[in-house]
């Protein structure tokens, strides 16, 4: 029982954070911004892409260790089922 409420706690978690707006969400520090900012504003356009740039940065290293933990999990359940199968 306890095992099936944690997957649901996961799996709820899992789809509140995929549903952030990416729109809404700013990964520039004040400083970067500010650059940004003026430098669209003078008709740059190296600040277009730069939240964009940052947040991917950001979700690169969360896919891969959820990818390999993922992997890991789901090897480990099947060593213990083919165990208690050979029991």
């Amino acid at each position: 029982m306890k095992k099936r409420i944690l997957k649901i706690a996961g799996l709820l978690a899992l789809v509140l954070a995929l549903n952030l707006p990416a729109d809404d969400v700013q990964a520039q520090c004040p400083m970067c911004r500010m650059s940004a900012e003026s430098n669209l504003k003078n008709g740059g356009t190296t600040g277009r892409g730069l939240n964009n740039g940052i947040l991917y940065m950001l979700l690169t290293p969360y896919l891969l260790v959820g990818s390999i933990g993922y992997i890991w999990w789901r090897n480990r359940n099947k060593r213990v089922d083919e165990e208690a199968i050979s029991e």
